[in-house]
């Protein structure tokens, strides 16, 4: 006899509960954990081809182990302090840019440009406030991730948890599909395959669309010459997950640093622009369509949305898995979608019925 189904709703909303709960008390607890498995998750479809040319699995682990504890050593040797160097030179030339606006607007909008006018005493008092809050933003940032990512916990935890993960992953999918109850374990094993698709297909295509064009504009902004092509190049690939959000946010802001350093060489800040125009055709009719694909089923505004919401209330390890719980709710919803228009609730039962 099957359960019924209020019974269902309170057992698999007990489940539901308990998981916010733990979110809720031991979020930083288990960040590192939920770090670790997420490694073991991007990384297991490599394990697995490397096992189909030959490796075992615990070989395989230890290569890709290896191979990832040198490009971040790499990573955090090359990049990252070049990064945070040109991060304060922007910061310390913000007053000087905006002065420079601020002289480029009153020669061509004077009326507009007035001493006692609010948008001159807006963007005089912008670069001061850079100036004087980007260094101790910068500072708290670090210092915030330091203490809610507790550094060591970081270094230690999870590349050992995520190893042991990748080592095991397959004996432990298995074993948490003998776990599902018998009655519903077919319809929850093609539910976790679209869910499974759906996080795969997004963040792992999407994360390399991400690294593939902040290299791109990183590299090519820093060949055109642009003084600050690392720190624009990293912000652009930053927010590329969104559509054109990225290259428009990262070609203004190219564009304007580049009218500030090649103000007169206007081959230069055509370049600069070119980058960007470049770079959101290759991002949109090659890397995208190849790496993510058209339809994952997971719009970016409704990711959006998960992140700013399980971020709000979970912190840090809320936006870890805002990501494949708006995906499990997109699937279940399309599912709840195509259920409701195959009912007669949906259907007109009265058509079928004879006068």
């Amino acid at each position: 006899m099957g359960v019924p189904v209020r019974r269902q709703f309170q057992i698999w909303g007990g489940f539901a509960a308990l998981l916010i709960l733990l979110l809720w008390l031991l979020g930083d607890v288990l960040m590192p954990f939920i770090l670790g498995l997420a490694v073991a998750y991007f990384l297991d479809p490599v394990a697995d081809r490397l096992e189909k040319l030959g490796l075992s699995r615990a070989l395989a682990t230890v290569t890709i182990s290896v191979f990832a504890l040198l490009s971040v050593v790499l990573l955090g040797l090359l990049v990252v302090p070049l990064l945070v160097e040109q991060t304060q030179a922007l910061i310390a030339i913000a007053p000087d840019l905006t002065s420079q606006i601020t002289t480029f607007l009153t020669e061509r909008f004077p009326s507009l440009m007035d001493a006692e006018s609010t948008i001159r005493q807006s963007i005089d008092s912008l670069g001061a406030a850079v100036q004087s809050r980007g260094g101790e933003l910068v500072n708290a940032v670090i210092g915030s991730a330091a203490s809610v990512l507790n550094i060591v916990m970081l270094i230690v935890v999870v590349p050992v948890v995520a190893f042991y993960m990748l080592l095991d992953w397959d004996p432990m999918v298995a074993r948490i599909d003998a776990l599902l109850p018998r009655e519903y374990a077919p319809v929850i094993r093609d539910v976790s395959r679209d869910i499974n698709d759906t996080v795969s297909s997004y963040i792992r295509g999407m994360g390399s669309v991400c690294l593939s064009m902040g290299a791109f504009y990183a590299v090519a902004l820093m060949l055109a010459g642009l003084q600050f092509g690392l720190v624009v190049g990293a912000f652009a690939g930053l927010v590329t997950f969104i559509p054109y959000v990225g290259a428009v946010l990262g070609g203004i802001l190219a564009v304007g640093l580049a009218l500030y350093q090649f103000w007169g060489d206007w081959v230069s800040i055509g370049l600069v622009a070119a980058i960007f125009v470049a770079g959101q055709m290759i991002e949109g009719n090659v890397l995208t369509p190849r790496l993510v694909g058209r339809s994952v089923g997971l719009h970016p505004v409704w990711l959006l949305l998960a992140l700013a919401v399980f971020g709000s209330l979970f912190g840090f390890v809320g936006m870890l898995v805002a990501v494949p719980v708006a995906a499990a709710i997109g699937v279940v919803l399309r599912r709840a979608t195509r259920a409701y228009k195959d009912s007669a609730l949906y259907q007109d039962a009265s058509a079928d019925e004879p006068d």
